[in-house]
């Protein structure tokens, strides 16, 4: 009985924390992200005014395939702080990549930098079109998405699939 209470408890408490539609996709994440920054469901994140700032943590290749209305590119493996330096440190900044893991650690340069309103996007760009919400590239609205690899891109459920370069 102990064992089913404890069986019922862990399963309760993913389901209150869930914030991705695909309970497989939250358990990765779950077990994939340190959790080490305030983080955002796409529900939420979709609701913010103007004055957040959209952040696209993924490398330019991915960025020129889609992203989301207005975010503005700050790669991952070249990020420098001197590209949001511009921003005054309690702008709300919302940080996005593919999944959410290298969105995380930008998060986590930018908190240490004193910004304050920082969050990181659940699930990426993946949930965002997941949960059918409207990407863009440099022509308008587009349903292709780059999905970094075959790995990750199991994960991306809706929208057309792009590896590699654009």
């Amino acid at each position: 009985m102990k064992n089913l209470f404890c069986l019922i408890f862990i399963l309760r408490s993913f389901s209150l924390f869930a914030q991705v539609e695909s309970g497989a996709f939250n358990l990765m994440l779950k077990t994939l992200l340190d959790h080490s920054v305030p983080e955002i469901n796409v529900v939420n994140a979709g609701k913010l005014g103007p004055q957040t700032v959209f952040l696209d943590a993924r490398e330019p290749n991915e960025y020129s395939v889609s992203h989301l209305k207005g975010a503005v590119p700050v790669g991952y493996d070249h990020f420098q702080m001197a590209n949001v330096s511009h921003l005054p440190k309690d702008t709300p900044i919302v940080v996005y990549c593919s999944v959410g893991y290298r969105s995380e650690k930008i998060a986590e340069k930018l908190k240490a930098a004193g910004y304050t309103k920082v969050s990181n996007l659940y699930g990426g760009i993946f949930e965002w079109v997941n949960q059918k919400n409207t990407v863009y590239d440099t022509d308008g609205e587009t349903q292709r998405v780059h999905a970094y690899d075959r790995t990750w891109g199991i994960w991306l459920r809706r929208g057309k699939k792009v590896y590699g370069k654009r």
